[in-house]
């Protein structure tokens, strides 16, 4: 039974090409994390003041 997608064979010495990573928030330290967290803040903190003033 054939398969549904072609399948192609790399050489067997060849490197597989790299993968790409996805970004994550997990990746960064943890001091980059807070002030991300931080700035989010500060951000929905300055919304909430603009819309009550």
């Amino acid at each position: 039974m054939p398969s549904p997608t072609p399948h192609t064979h790399m050489h067997p010495n060849a490197a597989h090409p790299p993968a790409p990573v996805p970004p994550s928030l997990l990746r960064l330290s943890a001091g980059q994390r807070l002030a991300l967290a931080a700035a989010l803040a500060l951000l929905l903190w300055g919304a909430v003041l603009w819309a009550m003033a």
